[in-house]
């Protein structure tokens, strides 16, 4: 298996170089060349393994040029101790919902379930691929993945992290989970601006010849930890497999196959789902859940992709996406890898805003997809009603999926088994968890995490209890246009 560009499949390399670069230098993203197939025998073996031991199978097929000892290693650091009772993805039936949990880490959202692996992954390709440099990790978050980075990436030798967030595009709980992050290796700056700005900025700066030169000229390389990098979405396969098992585990009915919900701004958690449909998991419709900011939801019903439109501030912030990233990979997918239409589609998204598909892609996917989307009152109803009548709680996020999924219920009458990805901790978005199952407001945000604790019974994760005496550490804002700026002072490059 090589990894190839989605603008330019010419471009190949190996897994680690894959993943040790992040994007590719013509700003594509990096993909499989081809995808392993596991048969009924496999998932019998897989069945009785562990997370673990489930993690080790599934990536050996994508880290084919790490031996045996460091895919052990890697997955073994990742996964041992970081997870509540070294359950990395437990599910819940909740009435005819199976929920996976993918929120039980050490920063309460799923992000953690790749990015506990990925420092792992990268420290053990820039040795194969660039010894003696040191590797800058650059993101973009939304809220989830810059936590879960800086968590991973914390004193992680030869590496230095540098995080942008919307300053007002996050809820104060992620906030402050970023601003004091320890380590002597973190840097997190907000940016005045949205989610979309800091991606747009990131990958900019990733792209520059001028900023790698510098880069270089002082040893550094930089890689992503963001959903671009390849080392990210492998991860993220896993646990859908994983989840299969644990379906065939608890006999559930998969006759006619299963379908999966995925609340998703970047499509990058959906994509994961996908691959192992690819890869043999019986997934039947891929529904994919989205806030105000619908952009996926019109594009996967009409074929029309247009970020030009009224940008939301929601409940659920880590959706809150015009530009997803992660669809260039479904396009070379779904275009039979042709590489010089997914490259005229992104030319027309970066220069208009806007690209339509053809009628044999817009086919394909409405074969494989389905969209729907709901508002923030919708959101925080679905919370309530979730909550009374199952005694459930669940984040903003997942009540998105929630919702989509009673939706295509309804207006498809397909009622097979279905696995819904539970994305965070309501305790992330604990202000606006508490409106959706009470009036109460005690007037701060630790004040209303125990309120919300008495009123639903639900545990509050150590990690966030840990957070009420936390230190900031960070506290600058800075231009979007300025970010790179902020790249070298955090560097100490001149």
């Amino acid at each position: 298996m090589n990894y190839i560009s989605t603008r330019n499949k010419s471009v190949k390399v190996t897994a680690a170089e894959a993943i040790a670069k992040g994007i590719s230098a013509d700003g594509g993203l990096f993909v499989p060349d081809s995808f392993p197939k596991l048969s009924e025998d496999d998932f019998k073996s897989l069945k009785q393994l562990d997370y673990i031991g489930r993690a080790k199978y599934v990536l050996k097929y994508f880290l084919n040029d790490f031996t045996e000892g460091e895919v052990d290693y890697c997955v073994r650091g990742a996964y041992t101790g970081s997870f509540d009772n070294d359950i990395p993805a437990p599910i819940s039936v909740v009435g005819d919902m199976n929920i996976l949990e993918l929120w039980h880490g050490p920063t309460c959202a799923f992000k953690d379930l790749a990015l506990q692996l990925l420092p792992y992954l990268l420290t053990t390709s820039a040795k194969k691929t660039a010894a003696g440099k040191k590797t800058v990790i650059l993101v973009a978050t939304s809220g989830d993945t810059g936590k879960a980075a800086l968590e991973g990436f914390c004193d992680v030798p030869d590496t230095e992290i540098i995080v942008f967030y919307p300053s007002d595009g996050v809820s104060p709980m992620q906030k402050l989970q970023m601003d004091s992050q320890k380590g002597g290796n973190v840097h997190v700056f907000a940016i005045k601006g949205n989610f979309d700005d800091a991606q747009t900025g990131v990958k900019k700066i990733f792209t520059d010849a001028a900023v790698k030169e510098k880069l270089d000229e002082n040893g550094m390389q930089f890689s992503s930890a963001n959903s671009i990098n390849w080392g990210r979405l492998a991860p993220q396969i896993v646990y859908y497999v994983s989840a299969y098992c644990d379906l065939l585990l608890k006999n559930a009915d998969l006759k006619d196959g299963f379908n999966v919900v995925v609340p998703t701004g970047n499509f990058g958690n959906i994509l994961a789902a996908y691959y192992a449909k690819k890869m043999g998991v019986p997934i039947n419709r891929l529904i994919c859940a989205s806030n105000s900011n619908n952009v996926l939801t019109d594009f996967i019903r009409t074929g029309v992709y247009d970020r030009n439109r009224k940008f939301y501030t929601t409940v659920s912030p880590s959706m809150d996406i015009l530009i997803s990233s992660n669809l260039e990979r479904m396009l070379f997918e779904l275009s039979g890898a042709d590489d010089k239409a997914v490259s005229k589609m992104q030319d027309e998204l970066s220069k208009t805003g806007t690209f339509k598909v053809s009628d044999d892609i817009k086919a394909k996917m409405s074969e494989l997809f389905w969209g729907g989307c709901c508002n923030d009152e919708q959101t925080l109803g679905t919370i309530g009603k979730v909550f009374g009548e199952y005694g459930y709680l669940c984040d903003t996020h997942t009540a998105v999926a929630v919702n989509v999924y009673n939706q295509y219920k309804e207006q498809t009458g397909d009622c097979r088994t279905a696995l819904i990805a539970s994305t965070a901790s309501p305790y992330k978005f604990a202000d606006s968890v508490l409106k959706a199952v009470s009036d109460k407001d005690s007037g701060s945000e630790f004040g209303n995490v125990d309120l919300l604790c008495d009123i639903t019974g639900a545990e509050v994760p150590e990690p966030i209890k840990a957070l009420e005496k936390a230190e900031v550490r960070f506290n600058e804002v800075c231009d979007k246009d300025k970010m790179l700026l902020a790249v070298y002072s955090a560097l100490g490059i001149k």
